[in-house]
């Protein structure tokens, strides 16, 4: 079945008022833990794909999200980048959509465009889209979550998950339309950024996918199994060690714990603003970071 640009396979589950919940990569997948997040709910939840975009080729420039080439049982494969949506239902809880969008190169109306006539037909209530961004975090602290919400109990669980509002302005992405346009169709909406320290960038940050999955676990009353803390905590452990050998690191995670507290008591004298050198070491990682697509 054809639903704007998605192939969907038939026969279409029956379900009934579905939150989705979206990744987007590679905005903000930083770390992988929107797609590490789901993909933990997924296994569980033994999820199966209900459709992707039919051809990719529009919207995807595919010299920028490359196809990968691989063997399987002998007999070489190209997978090409894709929008995939996988889907579970559950009879003593809610049905769930996943949603593993790959942000667009081209036509980006027409993707969001597409992702809406989708969440329409099938009857999405809730859209929530989740993953991480870079910031002048330690990791040494409880990772901050920054997040938006309208419609249903938002206050109670923004509380209820430590999440803050966020304020950013600034550069974003085509996709956030379709936040903005569920709105206006009436389903609810969430998004959960957590925030992960910008000196030390891995290709999967464990614990910001274990907070993330810790939220989704809670709202969605899954085992807490899932969440797997001690991965993460393994993973900074050895990052540590890293920062007390290199003193340029040292002396920055001083002022940013300094800085965490302070925001988190709201209270004490302001702190003067982080010394130059500490300025240009955060701008030399974000200029040699290049994102996983």
């Amino acid at each position: 079945m054809r639903i704007g640009e998605f192939e969907f396979s038939e026969p279409i589950p029956d379900l009934k008022d579905p939150h989705a919940i979206a990744v987007l990569r590679p905005w903000i997948d930083v770390g992988n833990v929107g797609t590490l997040a789901l993909g933990r709910l997924e296994r569980h939840l033994q999820a199966k794909e209900l459709g992707r975009i039919a051809q990719p080729g529009m919207f995807y420039d595919f010299t920028r999200y490359r196809p990968r080439s691989l063997f399987n049982e002998g007999r070489r494969e190209v997978t090409v980048p894709n929008t995939i949506i996988r889907y579970a239902t559950q009879e003593d809880g809610r049905d769930l959509l996943f949603m593993h969008l790959l942000e667009p190169h081209l036509y980006g109306e027409d993707f969001t465009n597409t992702m809406l006539d989708v969440l329409k037909f099938l009857g999405v209530k809730r859209y929530s889209l989740v993953g991480g961004m870079y910031d002048m975090v330690p990791h040494t602290r409880p990772l901050l979550v920054s997040g938006l919400g309208s419609g249903g109990n938002v206050e109670e669980e923004r509380q209820q998950a430590r999440v803050q509002t966020s304020n950013y302005e600034g550069p974003t992405t085509i996709t956030y339309l379709i936040t903005q346009e569920a709105i206006q169709l009436g389903m609810e909406t969430r998004t959960f950024v957590v925030h992960l320290p910008q000196y030390f960038q891995v290709e999967d940050d464990l614990t910001g996918t274990a907070r993330l999955t810790e939220i989704l676990c809670d709202i969605y009353e899954l085992p807490e199994r899932l969440i797997e803390p001690n991965l993460g905590k393994e993973q900074y452990e050895k990052l540590q060690g890293m920062v007390d050998d290199t003193s340029g690191v040292g002396s920055l995670l001083g002022r940013l714990e300094e800085r965490y507290d302070k925001d988190q008591q709201d209270e004490g004298p302001e702190l003067p603003p982080l010394s130059a050198n500490i300025e240009e070491f955060l701008k030399d990682l974000d200029e040699g970071f290049s994102p996983t697509n």
